[in-house]
């Protein structure tokens, strides 16, 4: 199977039409079909259903076009990162992560790099650990930003300077908009709209779960998001009130929307995390030193538990 007959598939598949990815990709559309059926023949699956006017995945072929953009992806990373490998460091660098205002750390290192080395470009994928774990895992980013509580015992680590608080987003004219900050009893018979990377049992231990405390089970979620935006057009379409993360939802005063912490406070550590025993390019080794200079040494710690000070809930960590 050669990369070039991959891209011509997704082309083909993006464009939904033979003739038109033939034009995109300068080709003959004969030599186009003949490429498509022999990759068929290779497979001995069926990708199209075809009709006079356009095209149309079938299940394997939506399947080979997620592979397709992941290995061409891949290769186009590859590709880039060996042409990079000159004296003067240049090239791409993939990051990705969920939404979180600790990004503006991110932001000012990355910023700090180009200034020394212009000819490195950034790519940003956002996603929830799930999203960003996976695309780490399969080589596809270079780094991954987590917001606790997740997994990070199979990479390394740098704990990022900044802490994010835990909060409702609500509409402005709801009755908890009148609350100064929002307990746990206010939320038991509320319609919530949650993360489900925040809600999910397969920690070891769940902060949000002891936040909440014996009546967690009782809740009425009514809606679950992987990334906030979407979540907040639920909010102003009055769909229920978003458990989410201060400063990420527009809630300016020229918006229908506003944010009322938790009380007790609840907040969550992050980390920038890549994979162990993988030779980064010279552009991410260059953004990495710059990572550890600015947020010090490197720290190898684990995760022990939830503790209370001052009305403050916060992650604890031993470290050594």
């Amino acid at each position: 199977m050669e990369i070039r007959v991959l891209r011509y598939f997704l082309t083909v598949a993006r464009e939904g039409n033979i003739t038109k990815a033939a034009d995109v990709l300068h080709v003959t559309q004969p030599t186009l079909s003949r490429q498509l059926k022999d990759l068929e023949q290779e497979l001995g699956k069926k990708l199209f259903i075809r009709s006079s006017h356009s095209i149309i995945l079938t299940d394997e072929g939506m399947l080979l076009r997620n592979r397709a953009e992941e290995i061409v992806n891949m290769v186009d990373k590859l590709e880039a990162e060996f042409s990079s490998m000159e004296e003067t460091i240049g090239g791409d660098i993939y990051i990705g992560g969920g939404e979180t205002e600790a990004m503006k750390h991110i932001a000012r290192v990355a910023k700090d790099v180009q200034v020394r080395y212009p000819n490195i470009r950034y790519h940003l994928y956002s996603g929830n650990e799930e999203d960003i774990t996976e695309r780490l895992d399969k080589g596809l980013l270079d780094f991954g930003i987590l917001i606790q509580p997740a997994d990070i015992s199979k990479y390394n680590y740098l704990n990022i300077p900044a802490k994010d608080v835990w909060g409702v987003v609500m509409r402005r004219d709801s009755p908890l908009a009148l609350k100064e900050s929002i307990q746990a009893a206010d939320l038991l018979n509320a319609p919530l709209i949650c993360s489900r990377q925040a809600m999910k049992q397969t920690f070891s231990k769940n902060e949000f779960s002891d936040w909440f405390g014996e009546d967690f089970h009782k809740l009425n979620i009514v809606t679950t998001y992987n990334l906030a935006y979407n979540a907040a057009i639920m909010v102003e379409e009055g769909i229920g009130y978003a458990i989410t993360l201060d400063k990420i939802v527009n809630t300016s005063t020229n918006s229908n929307l506003c944010f009322r912490p938790l009380q007790p406070r609840l907040e969550s550590g992050l980390n920038i995390v890549w994979k162990k025993h993988h030779v980064l390019s010279a552009a991410a080794d260059a953004f990495l030193k710059e990572l550890q200079g600015e947020f010090s040494q490197t720290l190898n710690c684990q995760r022990i538990g939830l503790v209370q000070t001052n009305g403050v809930k916060r992650l604890i960590y031993t470290v050594w």
